[in-house]
């Protein structure tokens, strides 16, 4: 059994070795803590008599003697735990004192590659310490003759100031250098990779590009802005390292200029449609793109996007932002910046119309572009607005397929398919069709997404309906198409048109375009004689037997007919007056009010013009045939005259002569044939008219008597109902129509105009203002979506026809809501973009 207290020798050699212990730490501990000695001796002391009044061995807590120069030479934290016994009384008597006196010497030495397991404890004493360095240390070489040099502690600036680098230090032990921020302040979040902070670096021959590497980093600055803000804690009233913070400032400055320029790069090349990439990605080489060329030609003027370009040339940074992920970041940054604000005005207005139309691009992947339109209540006054929002690339091209898509992109968008109040197309059987197209498919899922025909697709169709309704007509178009392919198909063929004709030249058809038939007609009419002689000259100047007989069949047999000039002059006339309402019904503001009232228009047109166009058609072209030295009379048709059956009737026949034919089986065929077309075309704007007819205009509702405006009223809430509510309430809103009627002002003429001044009383009138917002939601054609095309063909070309649909849809979000993105603030763009992922760069 061992002995219950120490023997007398065994306290004389325990004290000896607890003054050894304190004469050698006196020294070191005052360099760091400056402890007071007597404090010191004073738990050694106590720490003896608990050590006797515990009852300790020599086997169990006594320990051999230590040589004093071992004690010097080792570290103080063995020294100490191999005097100091684990008990727990020892600690709670001062905890303070005790963890300064625990702390690891080789932690709190001057070397960084002895701080190991750093923590807040220790990270606040060497903050507050500060990085110190050895001014008299010689630095040993390495297998390859280099070693450090005290050179590598200063940076020189691009302005030639030198910058101390306060937190670079030198292991005397590992022979390496560490960051003394980044080795205290790391996190593993960060996972940063340099061995600055981790191991050490010692590869003195890449020094240079390390540690420019290493201070442009995020996770540097990061740590450096920690170890600052600490230190300026610790120190209190003192103030803290201003070069370093002014340095670190001055970086995210240059940052910040530096991506506001490369944002308005982007911004530019994209809202001009113009490409970004050439076939080689590096700076001044030939072929290069345009967004490099931009950014080479700003550094010439702009120093600070030259500085960013001297650094990327001297390999002072490796991040760039000018490479094509960046500009592909950029590009849907900013599309989304837009599309959110888009959206959010969508979602203020809460009733909004659907508008769909599909086309191929150069890819020959079908494109299906989906706009909204809504009314825009963010300014003084309300305006009705069409927002183009994606192309949606789609694979089935069925009314099924086209609906799926547009259900999923208003998911995904967050609108509610319930709140749609209109739906617009064009006259595909897979759009329109009443079984199984789109707006039947919408309709069943909301009963209130009234569907409106495209009315510049119907005037067309209509159109297309008057061309192919007689032979006659056709042969017409068909001579229009002969003119522009002869002269088209050479350039030697086009000079001597050019050489003829001086004025307006000739335009080809299409069944597409709109404006095609005006204006292939209109050169025709203004220069019949022009065209003539340019006929005849090539007639004349070629020696291909098809060209010439194409030449002189059009010049002595087409256009010196009677029959053509008066057609030309029927066709004119008819198309003009088709064409100026299309152009006023793709105008996004227009309304189903006036769009009614413009067919109207061209109706009352072609009923007065069947009664009194042909007289004055002949007029002029007899006029036309006078100056080209053409006689204005009828060619008379042969008669073609077959042998009658015995059971035919011999009944006689009526004979019409020549011009009377024309008039009759031409002139009014397609005068006819157009105003049939347009009724029925346009019958669905007269199922409208039953419905809003009494929203209209304020004449018609001030007209309105008290019986037939509730009868309105009660027809709109029944057209409005769904799964057992409406979105007005019958009876109210006659009520709010009849006192609005009589205190409208004189100026509110339009249903906009109402609406206008609804807003500005302030929800006094609730039902009538929810009504005229719905009315002027509707769509009346699909002209903006079409417009959207015209930007996709000029986005992917034949040479980037490999583009990618998100970077297809950021382009043309760019290009064509360009007013919104000339609202955005370059400042909260940059820290969007900072905050996307983890950047290398600290921007805020």
């Amino acid at each position: 059994m061992p002995p219950k207290y120490m023997s007398g020798y065994q306290k004389k050699k325990r004290k000896l070795r607890i003054e050894s212990l304190i004469q050698s730490q006196a020294g070191d501990i005052n360099k760091y803590f400056t402890p007071n000695l007597v404090e010191s001796k004073n738990v050694a002391e106590n720490l003896l008599n608990n050590e006797e009044d515990m009852g300790l061995n020599d086997d169990d807590k006594v320990l051999e003697p230590v040589n004093m120069d071992e004690m010097v030479n080792n570290n103080n934290e063995e020294i100490l735990e191999s005097v100091i016994v684990d008990e727990s009384n020892f600690f709670e008597k001062d905890d303070e004192q005790v963890q300064h006196e625990t702390l690891s010497q080789e932690t709190c030495s001057d070397d960084p590659g002895k701080w190991d397991n750093i923590d807040q404890k220790i990270r606040d004493f060497l903050v507050e310490r500060g990085p110190k360095r050895d001014a008299c240390t010689l630095f040993p070489k390495d297998s390859t003759n280099r070693h450090f040099n005290v050179l590598h502690y200063k940076r020189i600036l691009s302005n030639g100031e030198e910058n101390d680098r306060r937190w670079l230090l030198y292991s005397i032990s590992l022979d390496k250098i560490f960051c003394f921020c980044c080795k205290l302040f790391k996190k593993q979040k960060h996972k940063i990779g340099t061995q600055l902070a981790n191991e050490g670096y010692n590869d003195w021959h890449n020094l240079s590009r390390c540690l420019t590497s290493h201070e442009a980093s995020k996770e540097h600055m990061e740590c450096m802005t920690d170890w600052l803000e600490l230190e300026r804690r610790l120190q209190k009233n003192q103030t803290i390292d201003a070069r370093a913070q002014v340095q670190l400032n001055k970086e995210k400055e240059h940052w910040k200029h530096v991506l506001h320029r490369i944002i308005a790069i982007v911004q530019r090349l994209a809202k001009n449609n113009l490409a970004f990439r050439g076939s080689c990605e590096k700076l001044y080489v030939e072929n290069n793109g345009l967004f490099l060329q931009m950014v080479e030609m700003i550094a010439e003027f702009d120093p600070i996007m030259n500085e960013h370009l001297r650094r990327i040339k001297d390999h002072e940074t490796y991040t760039t932002y000018l490479g094509s992920r960046i500009q592909n970041e950029l590009i849907e940054m900013l599309a989304g910046e837009v599309r959110k604000k888009l959206l959010a005005k969508v979602k203020k207005a809460k009733y909004f119309s659907v508008i769909l139309d599909c086309t191929p691009d150069i890819s020959h992947k079908e494109q299906m572009s989906l706009v909204i339109r809504c009314l825009d209540e963010s300014e003084n006054s309300i305006k009705v607005k069409e927002y183009w929002i994606e192309f949606l690339e789609v694979d089935d091209t069925s009314g099924l397929g086209l609906f799926t898509h547009l259900k999923d992109a208003l998911i995904h968008l967050e609108l509610d398919i319930d709140d749609i109040r209109g739906q617009g197309y064009d006259n595909g059987s897979n759009m329109k069709g009443k079984h199984k197209g789109v707006q039947r498919r919408l309709l069943e899922i909301n009963p209130r997404a009234f569907y409106t025909p495209c009315g510049c697709h119907s005037l067309n169709l209509a159109l297309c309906d008057m061309v192919n309704c007689c032979p006659q007509a056709m042969s017409f178009f068909g001579v229009i198409q002969r003119i522009y392919t002869l002269f088209s198909s050479s350039t030697k063929r086009w000079r001597i048109f050019k050489n003829h004709v001086k004025g307006l030249t000739v335009k080809p058809l299409s069944q597409t375009r709109w404006e095609s038939h005006v204006e292939s007609v209109k050169p025709i009419k203004e220069q019949t004689a022009q065209i003539r002689d340019a006929l005849l000259d090539l007639t004349n100047d070629t020696e291909d037997p098809k060209t010439k007989s194409e030449a002189e069949s059009l010049a002595l047999y087409e256009l010196e007919k009677f029959e053509f000039l008066l057609g030309v002059v029927i066709w004119y006339k008819l198309l003009f007056a088709i064409n100026t309402v299309s152009k006023f019904l793709q105008s996004e503001n227009m309304d189903i009010d006036a769009a009614i009232k413009l067919l109207q228009g061209i109706i009352i047109f072609l009923e007065e013009y069947r009664e009194s166009g042909f007289d004055k058609a002949m007029v002029e072209a007899k006029e036309m045939a006078s100056e080209m030295g053409i006689e204005a009379v009828f060619r008379e048709k042969r008669v073609v005259r077959r042998k009658k059956q015995f059971d035919e009737s011999s009944s006689t026949e009526i004979t019409l002569s020549a011009e009377e034919s024309f008039r009759v089986n031409y002139f009014l065929f397609i005068v006819d044939q157009a105003h049939s077309s347009i009724e029925s075309r346009f019958a669905q704007f007269k199922e409208y008219q039953e419905i809003f007819g009494f929203l209209f205009n304020v004449e018609r509702l001030q007209c309105s008597d008290d019986e037939s405006l509730l009868r309105s009223c009660k027809n709109l809430e029944n057209s409005l109902a769904h799964n057992g509510c409406s979105d007005v309430n019958g009876d109210d809103l006659f009520s709010e129509l009849t006192f609005l009627k009589c205190s409208l002002p004189e100026e509110s003429k339009s249903a906009i105009d109402v609406l206008d001044y609804l807003k500005k009383m302030d929800g006094c009138f609730p039902n009538a203002h929810v009504a005229y917002k719905i009315l002027l939601t509707i769509p009346v054609t699909v002209a903006s979506a079409e417009r959207s095309f015209s930007k996709l063909k000029l986005i992917k070309t034949f040479l980037r026809s490999t583009m990618s649909q998100e970077r297809l849809n950021g382009l043309a979000m760019l290009s064509i809501e360009k007013e919104i993105i000339e609202q955005l603030d370059y400042t909260d763009l940059i820290n969007i973009f900072a905050a996307k992922t983890v950047r290398r760069v600290v921007f805020n």
